[in-house]
């Protein structure tokens, strides 16, 4: 008997159970309540946050535009300023060239100022002359010594004689001084130049020192067929 209420309740034939809470009805209600009102809590909560993050993405937007536009009108300015300054080169540049051409052009008047006051010191030394003679006359001889071991001379040859026929000539130069101690003296033969003229005529040239020579004075000849017609001895700056 026994073993057949056991099996009866171990098999599906067995009864059935129900199983109630013990918990009334009320406070299922309420327990209901609550969890309602905190799903919906929760989904209110999500949907504003929901909310804020969709603002936030537009402000951000609203943003990027703004920057990208502020980047555009700064890249403007930029290139503006660059062309600006590129210009502003370009002028400092012409305008230093210009400077530049213009210290040239005034060392060259300079020079030729310096030229100008050279010949002016030559025809002054002119003196008319109403003789009728053929003499020939050496005025203005100048001569410096240069640092490189040169003798730079000038000196202008003329004939005081209006109407006078060409005269063919040769300048010879010997220069005086002392080397190393001791006299010395030296006839520029190579420095002999041929010459020709009616009135007047400058001439010029630079002639070769020998080391350790202080040249003193320069005499300065004019030679027609193998005689001294006129000469004319000056001292030697330094």
């Amino acid at each position: 008997m026994r073993f057949r209420l056991l099996r009866r309740r171990l098999t599906i034939s067995a009864p059935r159970v129900a199983v109630r809470s013990a918990l009334p009805w009320p406070l299922r209600w309420l327990v209901f309540a609550v969890v309602l009102g905190l799903s919906a809590a929760v989904a209110l909560w999500a949907f504003e946050f929901g909310r804020s993050l969709a603002g936030l993405d537009a402000g951000s937007r609203e943003e990027l535009v703004h920057l990208r536009s502020e980047l555009a009108r700064l890249r403007t300015e930029a290139q503006q300023n660059q062309t600006i300054a590129n210009t502003s080169g370009s002028l400092l540049l012409a305008e230093r060239s210009a400077l530049d051409q213009l210290k040239l052009q005034l060392k060259q008047l300079e020079s030729e100022n310096r030229s100008l006051r050279e010949d002016l010191g030559f025809f002054e030394k002119l003196i008319p002359s109403s003789s009728s003679g053929d003499d020939l006359a050496i005025r203005g001889l100048q001569a410096e010594q240069q640092a490189d071991a040169t003798l730079r001379w000038q000196v202008l040859l003329m004939r005081p004689v209006k109407n006078a026929a060409e005269f063919s000539g040769q300048l010879e130069l010997v220069a005086s001084g002392v080397r190393e101690g001791k006299p010395w003296s030296q006839r520029f033969s190579g420095e002999a130049q041929a010459f020709k003229l009616r009135q007047y005529q400058r001439l010029e040239g630079i002639a070769r020192l020998p080391p350790h020579v202080l040249v003193k004075s320069l005499t300065a000849r004019i030679l027609h067929d193998g005689r001294v017609r006129a000469s004319q001895t000056t001292d030697v700056g330094s």
